[in-house]
């Protein structure tokens, strides 16, 4: 594989970054770069900037309102936005289910949802997960009986990625019972303002306000919000979940962190060393984080560019994860007692109750304890290995 990029992808390069650098909002990442937690109107400002350029359909064609960009082109832009620090595009609306509308929706499902994404005027949650079906999806237990042109849901959903701001949701829910547990689950979009829907609040180890479980009782819902055929879903879910698990790279975001990482470590006292960086321990620690970010980021342009098996996505979900979960553990190595001032990051200002203590420790506590769910989201690493032991021995 050529990994030298082309000219005129040099010439997108330059024209991206050039963008972030003078067009893109600067107070959303001078709120990235302090810590803030970002509201859903600094997402919404985010997510305008981008498509002034026609930039948010990442990964949808022109026909649609998408960039219809490459592969390369793609990752290109989001190594530019993860290297200036941005936020990512919220990926439920954009880059899940989209895609699927763009690919498995009706002319008019199109014409309902697509420019209200583009917009952001509606943002969408994923209903995938239930209290009793997580890792084993197929064994979803969220009813949705027939009714005439509706039907009627019962169930839950969990770990809801900012479902209290969703317009929308997109659930798998069991419509009949087939032989394989597989079969009979369809694809169907809820109105999150409909009646018997209530949000609870799901308050994660930082502290954050991200996850929800979302209940549904006796929710009607018309038979045209329905993805695709019924019984279908578990095909559309599994072209939904092979780009959810590649979107865990964030190969740019991890080379920021490393160079924040090294930067910090150059001023930081040691131990063993006057400085954290000649402490030989930790520079070696630093170092293979930085040839195995490397490694993965020549594995993911080659999935990229289809010249990794299937399988070889749920590798690279396990890979991508556990380096992301590295980092954070040697942030918080440099960190040492500062990561233990942990105040309260849903507050404005909240760097102004540390006195003297530096942010980065608050930061780094943060992230190590947000990152714990990255190897269990998405299908956790167990499921992602028998996934892989699954294709081998056929």
């Amino acid at each position: 594989m050529n990994l030298q990029l082309s000219a005129s992808e040099s010439a997108f390069q330059q024209e991206v970054r050039q963008f972030f650098e003078c067009d893109y909002p600067q107070h959303i990442l001078e709120k990235m770069r302090r810590g803030d937690r970002l509201s859903r109107e600094d997402h919404c400002v985010s997510q305008a900037a981008l498509q002034s350029k026609q930039w948010l359909g990442i990964a949808w064609p022109k026909a649609h309102g998408g960039p219809g960009w490459t592969e390369i082109q793609r990752y290109i832009f989001e190594s530019e936005l993860e290297r200036i620090g941005a936020p990512n595009i919220i990926p439920m609306a954009v880059i899940y289910v989209g895609p699927i509308i763009v690919e498995f929706g009706s002319a008019e499902q199109q014409q309902r949802w697509l420019p209200d994404i583009l917009s952001s005027k509606s943002m969408w949650a994923q209903g995938y997960s239930e209290p009793e079906s997580g890792s084993d999806l197929a064994s979803l237990g969220m009813r949705a009986d027939r009714d005439g042109d509706e039907y009627i849901l019962n169930g839950n959903k969990v770990w809801t990625t900012l479902g209290h701001w969703a317009d929308w949701i997109f659930c798998l829910v069991r419509t009949s019972k087939g032989e394989r547990k597989q079969e009979g689950i369809s694809f169907v979009c809820v109105d999150m303002r409909s009646e018997g829907i209530e949000v609870h609040p799901i308050i994660t180890m930082n502290g954050a306000w991200e996850l929800n479980r979302i209940s549904f009782e006796n929710v009607r819902v018309p038979v045209a919000n329905r993805i695709g055929e019924e019984g279908q879903g578990w095909h559309y879910a599994n072209v939904l979940l092979s780009t959810e698990r590649l979107s865990y790279a964030h190969i740019g975001r991890k080379k920021a962190d490393l160079a924040k990482l090294r930067k910090l470590a150059s001023y930081v006292s040691g131990d063993r060393a006057e400085k954290l960086i000649d402490d030989p321990l930790f520079a070696a620690q630093l170092a293979a984080l930085e040839i195995e970010l490397a490694a993965l980021e020549v594995s993911v342009l080659r999935a990229l560019v289809g010249e990794l098996a299937p399988a070889a996505v749920s590798s690279l979900k396990i890979q991508c994860t556990e380096c992301a979960q590295r980092i954070t553990e040697l942030f918080m190595l440099l960190s040492a007692r500062h990561a233990l001032a942990f105040p309260d990051m849903n507050l404005p200002n909240w760097q102004h109750s540390l006195l003297s203590t530096p942010s980065y420790g608050s930061l780094s506590a943060d992230a190590y304890l947000f990152e714990r769910a990255q190897t269990i989201y998405g299908g956790t690493s167990e499921i992602q290995r028998t996934i892989i032991w699954k294709s081998l021995s056929r």
